[in-house]
């Protein structure tokens, strides 16, 4: 049996400043969002609310030492469209909301709408909330998202719908780009660096660093096409990997090996 390597003399050294970092990040994180969830129970209006949230956004990541850098934004349609990110981390939507106007409503996974702070600020904002795993409530929220996208709602989706602790993109889900072929608006694919350093999904403590938020081109839907959905979502994801340089993770298998080189034993778990 190998032996454990003993930790480096550098990382003893950093502990105690990280452990100090991170209880710093907790009160930011704590003291901003009991802040921002007040002002928005106070003041009236969506757009006043959605204001208040992108600048507690941006307070928030100042605060956390963690500068925020916005590429090619004049890329970004005046009109509706639909927004697309790859996601790395539980710092993804912060950083998304500073990072664009305030004219966007998030789609969520309905879990988050049980948390507490997050859960009542996301439903201030007028956060779009869907089910995962219910199929019957997951073709109703299919459909509301699709008819908010009809009514002209500029919408900002993580198509993932999760990310663990390997960097790379997942597959995608289809409801982003049916919405905006729905629409009949643009698909404005983004790429976020820095995130999954910042707070690792595998790791406790928090770290400083550079975030950055890079909009790419973006793209129309072909008019009724039938199968501009698809189209829509593979272009999308094509031009994120590529601006990324990540892994496609869809070559991978429940284990999270490539299939060539999966382990003996393992097989592939059943997809729906």
């Amino acid at each position: 049996m190998t032996a454990q390597r003993p930790p480096r003399l550098s990382t003893l050294l950093c502990a105690p400043f990280r452990l100090v970092y991170a209880l710093w990040a907790a009160l930011v994180f704590l003291g901003v969002g009991l802040a921002a969830l007040a002002v928005m129970l106070l003041i009236p209006g969506l757009e006043r609310r959605r204001a208040a949230g992108h600048y507690a956004a941006r307070a928030l990541l100042a605060l956390m030492g963690l500068p925020l850098q916005v590429r090619h934004a004049e890329r970004l349609p005046a009109g509706q469209c639909v927004v697309v990110c790859n996601h790395a981390s539980y710092l993804d939507g912060p950083v998304v909301s500073a990072a664009l106007p305030p004219r966007f409503a998030f789609v969520i996974k309905r879990e988050m709408a049980r948390v507490p702070l997050a859960g009542a600020a996301l439903r201030l904002l007028g956060s779009e909330f869907v089910e995962r795993n219910h199929r019957t409530r997951s073709s109703a929220d299919a459909r509301r998202l699709l008819l908010s996208a009809a009514r002209g709602q500029s919408l900002v989706f993580f198509p993932e719908g999760t990310f663990d602790t390997r960097p790379g993109v997942h597959k995608f889900h289809t409801g982003a780009f049916a919405s905006a072929a729905r629409a009949g608006c643009p698909v404005v694919p983004a790429v976020l660096r820095g995130t999954r350093h910042a707070l690792w999904p595998g790791g406790a403590l928090p770290r400083p660093g550079r975030i950055e938020f890079e909009i790419l081109p973006p793209i129309i839907p072909a008019a009724a096409a039938p199968d501009a959905v698809p189209a829509l979502r593979d272009a999308a994801r094509a031009a994120i990997l590529a601006a990324l340089g990540e892994p496609d993770l869809t070559c991978c298998d429940d284990t999270g090996h490539p299939p060539d080189i999966a382990p003996a034993r393992s097989a592939p778990a059943s997809r729906p």
